[in-house]
């Protein structure tokens, strides 16, 4: 069989039940043509509800002023709790140990503040190597706020030599060495350069078996593959949604805490008044008491105008309902990976597929051996929208909301003409 065969696309796309939602995001122009758009593990596309609820806002402040806290169309007071049941579904959480609140880094660093303390022979913190560099910089940071020196108390796990993604049982191992001096394990749930996806309810248990406190920065997990927080019993985990869930540049970020930590008065952090009791909060008390749920990490009110953007992504969401929105993603990796190797054998080309074949959500990272910059920047050109990141691989993200299966074959198209005609 022929994966770039338009038909066989054709036929997979209209047995898709999800193909519906396409409609609902603007999808970019090149050229006079619509982009193949493959960065969704980047940048979301834009729901096209999005413009309706910003504008609503505008319109209720306008109508408003003030008031719009009370009588807006959705009260912008509570704006952040809209959110809550919706956001739980696809992090498996409860929606009281959900909030929207900051961005990401922002985010692991206020609940590290609460979650990372160093105490006696626990001083070391365990995380993957070559991680997001923003987790990289928030981590050895959060050492030196606590006078400790990164060299000798950030543990680094790594793929082993000769290769790219990283054994599991190497983080066990590690666990296992170290386990009495680390004090809590933050690891990214999906690896932003490989997409592969780690075993977050093993290995989170393997280490609070260990008496070590669990943070995952599901930055790239979050709306991409299933989560099930609470179930895992994960201490706390931070993603954005300017992802696979489709907020805008820089959207307000997301975290959940899991519920045994809610209502303790006693653990540190840094405290604002949104995040004290709600019933006494316009009294403006000298002292601060939190919220008995995961809000109580908040610290201002709702930025409602960065907010609503993420309404629009959530009731599509709502609609889909992420299980099925999973069930197409594995379909439509799994085309890619298939054209990827037909496309591989055909033309006699030296690339590869570094992320893993199980261990994976939208995402696969192709190492392009002896291509380089030219044959990405040749994909561009044809309105392929990829993401190259140094030294020589590129990311693509078929996102089961808005991609298509013959998004994917026309891809294929273009790159099989590319190294047919440029040999590496």
């Amino acid at each position: 069989m022929n994966v770039l065969d338009k038909t066989y696309s054709q036929e997979l796309d209209s047995k898709d039940s999800l193909a519906k939602y396409r409609k609902d995001f603007h999808i970019p122009v090149f050229s006079g043509k619509q982009a193949l758009y493959f960065t969704g593990n980047s940048l979301g596309l834009m729901p096209k509800l999005a413009e309706k609820y910003m504008t609503e806002e505008l319109e209720d402040w306008k109508k408003w002023g003030v008031e719009g806290h009370v009588h807006a169309r959705r009260p912008w007071m509570p704006y952040h709790e809209f959110f809550s049941e919706s956001l739980a579904k696809i992090v498996g959480g409860k929606p009281e140990e959900v909030v929207v609140m900051g961005s990401l880094t922002n985010n692991l660093h206020l609940l590290m503040v609460s979650f990372f303390r160093p105490k006696g022979k626990r001083t070391k913190i365990l995380c993957e190597a070559k991680a997001f560099p923003s987790d990289q910089y928030a981590l050895a940071s959060q050492l030196r706020f606590h006078g400790l020196e990164p060299s000798e108390h950030l543990i680094e796990i790594g793929p082993r030599h000769g290769e790219h993604h990283i054994h599991q049982e190497d983080i066990r191992s590690a666990l296992d060495q170290y386990g009495d001096q680390i004090a809590m394990m933050m690891i990214g749930g999906v690896n932003y350069y490989t997409g592969q996806v780690m075993d977050m309810k093993n290995l989170t248990a393997h280490a609070q078996s260990k008496g070590i406190i669990v943070g995952w920065d599901l930055a790239h997990g979050a709306g991409n593959v299933e989560l099930q927080l609470h179930d895992w019993n994960v201490d706390f985990a931070a993603w954005c949604h300017y992802k696979y869930i489709n907020s805008g540049p820089g959207a307000t970020a997301g975290y959940f805490i899991h519920e045994r930590h809610h209502g303790q008065s006693e653990i540190p952090r840094f405290e604002g008044w949104w995040g004290h009791d709600k019933e006494t909060r316009f009294e403006m008390p000298d002292t601060f008491k939190p919220i008995p749920t995961a809000e109580a990490w908040q610290l201002s009110n709702a930025p409602v105008m960065a907010m609503a953007p993420l309404r629009a992504s959530l009731d599509l969401f709502e609609q889909a309902g992420f299980h099925n929105l999973r069930t197409k993603s594995e379909k439509l990796t799994a085309y890619l990976q298939e054209v990827l190797e037909f496309i591989a054998i055909e033309t006699v080309s030296n690339f590869e597929i570094i992320t893993p074949r199980k261990e994976r959500g939208a995402q696969l990272s192709l190492l392009v051996h002896g291509y380089g910059k030219p044959l990405f920047d040749h994909l561009t050109e044809q309105g392929v929208i990829a993401d190259w990141r140094e030294p020589n691989v590129i990311r693509m993200a078929p996102v089961p909301l808005y991609n298509s299966f013959e998004d994917v074959r026309a891809f294929g198209q273009i790159l099989m003409n590319y190294l047919n005609t440029n040999r590496a």
